[in-house]
């Protein structure tokens, strides 16, 4: 799925980002309001968590903002307020769904994964097809070649969904290892490189080769 995670405290954020992550999700961050709905502006996306008071625009302002331009996403409301009129307040205004902090994260995952059962119909398409017969399936977490299944490694996955939801864009070889690797403090650049080698060479294998460019000194990008 794709995810909007607007919440203020960084350390909070940064370990929300890293556990969405792993569940194999593609996560934006940000930590205002303002910022949250200029996202929501440019991207599609499946569920959006507000934290409730952020900076210059509140979680609920943001909620209202989104359902007063008939977008039908999946919010939940991450907050410290917990009395029965703050729920009622967050619900009405348009939120799907209320969790109080401090949560445990299976909570948390599981609730995304109900307001998307709840709302199939609001969801972006999670099959992306390339002009050369790739392709990725962001609900299963597969990739295939001209319908014939590829084998990869969840990290081999996430890098091939990374470049094919960004085609035709450079990504910078920091920006890769930050999205793969997040948190992990001892990756080196040799790790992308190693990475690279392996998912290029499953799908030449395939069928597919040079599909992923190297832009020298900046990063790779795939070309659609």
């Amino acid at each position: 799925m794709k995810i909007l995670l607007a919440e203020d405290d960084s350390k909070l954020s940064k370990m929300l980002v890293y556990l969405l992550k792993k569940e194999m999700h593609s996560v934006d961050a940000v930590d205002n309001g303002n910022d949250a709905i200029e996202y929501i502006k440019l991207t599609d996306y499946d569920v959006v968590l507000l934290d409730w008071m952020m900076p210059q625009k509140s979680g609920i302002d943001v909620c209202k903002y989104i359902r007063s331009h008939d977008n039908n996403c999946g919010i939940l409301l991450l907050t410290a307020k917990d009395t029965l009129d703050d729920k009622i307040l967050g619900l009405d205004s348009g939120a799907d769904d209320y969790i109080v902090k401090p949560f445990e994260i299976l909570e948390l995952l599981a609730r995304i994964r109900a307001i998307k059962r709840r709302q199939p119909k609001a969801f972006v398409s999670d099959i992306i097809d390339l002009n050369n017969g790739l392709s990725i399936n962001k609900t299963t977490f597969t990739a295939a070649y001209k319908n014939s299944d590829l084998s990869l490694t969840k990290r081999e996955y996430q890098l091939l969904e990374l470049l094919i939801e960004n085609k035709n864009i450079t990504m910078p070889r920091a920006q890769i290892i930050d999205y793969i690797w997040n948190t992990e403090d001892s990756i080196s650049s040799n790790a992308l490189d190693a990475l690279i080698k392996l998912l290029r060479k499953k799908l030449t294998d395939a069928g597919s080769s040079n599909i992923i460019k190297t832009i020298h000194g900046i990063g790779y990008r795939i070309e659609d």
